[in-house]
């Protein structure tokens, strides 16, 4: 290592912090990557969801029907819910129309530079656990289980590395609410962005860190495909990596686009979810500014269609979904 790497090091505490924590957390995560599967190859019990917003940008009594309607003709078994403005979330009709149609749901969101959980303003703090603690409860009113995504930090563009201080009041933060969410018999999973999105967890290996330091049980892991194509040195690693605590899985293409028309390493998160007997939900994702809102597109820098048809989309996502499932299942046979 150069003079000039190991002084950058030096100036970053909160690198050398993770590093012991990931010392101290070897034998734990070697234990999880050697234990048996959680199920028989070929037998795969993943329930297979779709984003709400791959079908509508709003949640009107019309939009959700349609939204939960079409999840259940392209034959996936959840909906992944967007819980980021609670009080306008209509719970009860949402629980209705999943119970009408046999879907599950769960729920996710992305913070705010107004409501971020790792900040040293104890106002944006509290504005931010007021958030989740709302999210949270729509997620339990509905029925859902999984409670995801940018939850911990501002989903936005840092400028700095993130500091031991930064760290540590998001793992504090992270205690609390995870406390709240047993209460509710929520999983609390902490979806890992790329570099444009957050400067906390960028890698799996930052995930697992984190999940150490929260210490809850309900916490897990939430990996990304499309996170994972900009960030991790190898998708297969990174699953193993994570073991009995990755929790939740969004299957997105490079692009956002249709899933196999990019350059995401498929196989590598296939085989990795396979020896590993994941069972947690598989959860399609994509966003295209011909459905999602102007503020989301802003957001997610969604600047053209990667599709158009939601219908199309959908389908063929679960038709690759399925299809590479049972393939690498046979493959450990």
């Amino acid at each position: 290592m150069s003079a000039n790497l190991l002084n950058l090091s030096a100036q970053r505490p909160c690198c050398q912090a993770r590093a012991q924590r990931r010392s101290a957390g070897v034998a734990c995560r070697a234990q999880a990557r050697g234990g048996p599967p959680k199920s028989a190859p070929g037998n795969p019990k993943s329930p297979v969801g779709i984003h709400s917003q791959v079908w509508v940008g709003g949640w009107s009594p019309k939009e959700a029907e349609h939204a939960i309607s079409g999840t259940k003709d392209a034959g996936y078994d959840l909906i992944e819910l967007n819980v980021s403005e609670p009080d306008k979330f209509d719970a009860a009709m949402t629980k209705e129309l999943l119970q009408k149609y046999g879907i599950k749901g769960s729920g996710s969101l992305g913070l705010s530079k107004a409501t971020d959980i790792s900040s040293s303003d104890s106002s944006i703090r509290h504005a931010g656990k007021e958030l989740l603690s709302n999210s949270m409860k729509i997620l339990r009113d509905v029925g859902g289980k999984y409670f995801v995504g940018v939850n911990f930090c501002a989903m936005d563009k840092y400028t700095t590395p993130c500091s031991t201080e930064q760290w540590n009041t998001c793992r504090d933060s992270l205690k609390e609410l995870c406390k709240e969410a047993a209460d509710y018999g929520l999983i609390y999973g902490l979806e890992v962005v790329n570099r444009y999105e957050t400067n906390i967890l960028n890698t799996a290996a930052q995930a697992m860190d984190m999940v150490a330091d929260v210490g809850a049980d309900n916490v897990v892991v939430h990996l990304d495909t499309y996170h994972m194509n900009i960030e991790e040195a190898s998708v297969q690693r990174a699953v193993k990596l994570c073991g009995d605590k990755l929790g939740y899985v969004h299957v997105g293409e490079s692009h956002r686009g249709y899933l196999g028309t990019g350059s995401v390493n498929w196989d590598g998160l296939w085989s990795g979810l396979a020896e590993m007997g994941y069972e947690g939900p598989i959860t399609f994702e994509s966003f295209s500014s011909a459905v999602v809102s102007d503020s989301l597109s802003r957001t997610l820098c969604i600047w053209r269609d990667p599709w158009v048809d939601s219908r199309d989309l959908a389908f063929k996502a679960r038709t690759f979904i399925d299809a590479n499932l049972k393939a690498s299942l046979a493959s450990l046979v």
